[in-house]
């Protein structure tokens, strides 16, 4: 029976369908696997094949077909509809979600039932990730809850909880283990711990390869399935030849083009490797083993210069590419304001002591900062937005990115809801937050959903001014500089006074912030910085 014919004649996938499910999805499990399933002890296993075949029992009937999902199913057949009698490994009802979001068991001929255990998306810009250690060895059992390993995402170091009950089988990428694409095995965990033995040389299979993104799209219903199932898979064309392409110049180093392009991006001299094609050219495997054994890296440099090689951290890495893409991509324009802050440093020297006498943090300028860019945001709505291609998203929470710099790279956590909590509460989730990012443990509650960033390089540092870029999907970033006395008119002619003035600049995405905008909101700004009382208000 095809796919389509099990879809037009199953009143029990028809009222999936009805239930919120689309046929094209239902259609993505039916037909897009790459394996069958047949009866084995009871249940289900697939076994190679893409055609739906019947099984016949006295009592009851089972129809084996190929899913997407590789977990193993019990389907009985009644009326002339199908209806799962049991999913291996699910808890509660059947439902197109859990199918969805259900992590795959793989069965096999030779292997018990097991589960591959990927690479999980920690952030929403996460594409790979490494292991910094596994907190969890190959026997161990695991629990729901308990911590696997440490990954460390392109944002911070994140812990990977185990999500069901068994027994750690492989682990597939140990510590220290980098660029790990995201969906890619990491490890196999079983139920049985009689199992353990099974997996001690297993390794997973290339079709194990996680999906891109955009593979997942809902396809559409097959009229003719029988066809795709015939057609043949593209034989690719053979790349080892070009691999092995060499130049045959006599004063030319032998090596592959592969190699010669790695040699290039990590700057290792192809004459300091030894190559193990014909030969002796240099392949991409040469450059790859010189590399893990620690190679000395050349640069093209003035003789006798001195230098060392560090490694990127994969949040360098990130935080690189996302500010290139908004330098490049984001229209930036700035605004600069300076600010009286006598006022501001009299206000934090009156609330200090009370901090002090309730146990309380005590409370920074870039605390009082925080707090007035907050409330300027709540005046001025439009620059708490993002630029969406099609239209303009304006935010109801005000939720401030605070930068921090650390030996780790740069973090920016945020500070939920900054308007409505008071200066006590967020001077203590302020440095809550820094500690963190300084110890390399914030977790994505912790720094994603921001709609607004302040850095701060005055207090810390003594800078007067700069400009900062612009942190996507955001539209605006505000750059706080030191504090300087300058002589100003006093309150009679020809008499002076001396006034401390902070520079702040505000960085501003054009495409969603006019001049005349972030103008507003640098007013608005430098009113509760000059009159601080009124953020009491």
């Amino acid at each position: 029976m095809s796919a389509a014919q099990l879809l037009r004649h199953s009143r029990k996938l028809r009222s999936l369908q009805n239930a919120g499910c689309e046929r094209s999805s239902l259609v993505r499990y039916f037909s897009s696997g790459t394996g069958s399933f047949v009866k084995e002890n009871g249940v289900a296993k697939r076994t190679g094949g893409t055609r739906f075949s019947k099984h016949s029992q006295p009592a009851k009937e089972l129809e084996t077909f190929s899913l997407g999902v590789s977990r193993s199913y019990t389907w009985t057949r009644a009326s002339n509809s199908l209806i799962p009698s049991s999913v291996g490994g699910l808890n509660g009802s059947f439902s197109c979600g859990q199918v969805a979001s259900a992590r795959p068991f793989s069965s096999g001929a030779d292997l018990p039932p097991h589960q591959e255990i990927g690479m999980p998306s920690l952030s929403p810009t996460m594409t790979e990730g490494n292991i910094a250690k596994w907190l969890k060895k190959e026997g161990d059992k695991v629990s729901p809850g308990e911590v696997l390993c440490e990954v460390e995402t392109d944002k911070a170091t994140v812990e990977m909880e185990c999500m069901e009950e068994g027994y750690l089988a492989k682990i597939i990428h140990g510590d220290g283990a980098k660029e790990i694409k995201v969906g890619e095995i990491i490890a196999v965990t079983v139920e049985e711990e009689a199992d353990l033995e099974k997996f001690k040389d297993y390794k997973p299979s290339s079709s194990a390869e996680p999906a891109a993104p955009a593979e997942s799209k809902a396809q559409p219903e097959p009229s003719q399935p029988k066809v795709e199932e015939k057609a043949p898979a593209k034989t690719p064309e053979p790349k080892a030849p070009k691999n092995e392409e060499v130049s045959q110049s006599g004063d030319r180093i032998f090596a592959s083009p592969l190699a010669r392009k790695l040699a290039e991006d990590n700057n290792v001299p192809l004459s300091s490797v030894k190559g193990t094609g014909p030969d002796g050219r240099i392949l991409k495997a040469d450059i790859e083993d010189y590399l893990a054994k620690g190679g000395q890296r050349e640069a093209f440099a003035a003789p006798g210069l001195s230098y060392v090689d560090i490694p990127n951290a994969q949040i360098r890495k990130v935080t690189a590419n996302r500010l290139l893409l908004s330098k490049q991509t984001i229209p930036h324009y700035y605004l600069t304001v300076d600010a009286l802050v006598d006022k501001l440093v009299t206000l934090r020297r009156e609330l200090n002591p009370l901090q002090d006498a309730s146990g309380g943090k005590k409370i920074s300028i870039n605390d009082l900062v925080i707090k007035a860019a907050a409330l300027a945001l709540r005046k001025v709505p439009q620059c708490n937005s993002s630029w969406m291609n099609d239209f303009i998203r304006q935010y109801h929470n005000v939720n401030i990115n605070v930068a921090v710099q650390t030996e780790h790279g740069l973090f920016v956590p945020v500070v939920r809801d900054a308007d409505k909590k008071g200066l006590g509460t967020i001077a203590e989730e302020v440095k809550q937050l820094a500690q963190k990012a300084r110890d390399n443990s914030l977790k994505p509650a912790d720094y994603e959903g921001g709609t607004f960033t302040v850095s701060n390089l005055g207090g810390p540092f003594g800078i007067k001014q700069f400009c900062a870029i612009i942190n996507p999907p955001q539209s605006a970033i505000l750059a706080i500089g030191s504090a300087e006395k300058r002589v100003i008119p006093g309150s009679a002619d020809g008499q002076y006074e001396f006034g401390s003035f902070m520079s702040a600049t505000l960085s501003c995405d054009h495409r969603v912030i006019d001049g005349a905008i972030g103008a507003e909101f640098l007013k608005a700004f430098k009113g509760y910085i000059e009159n601080p009382t009124s953020m009491l208000l």
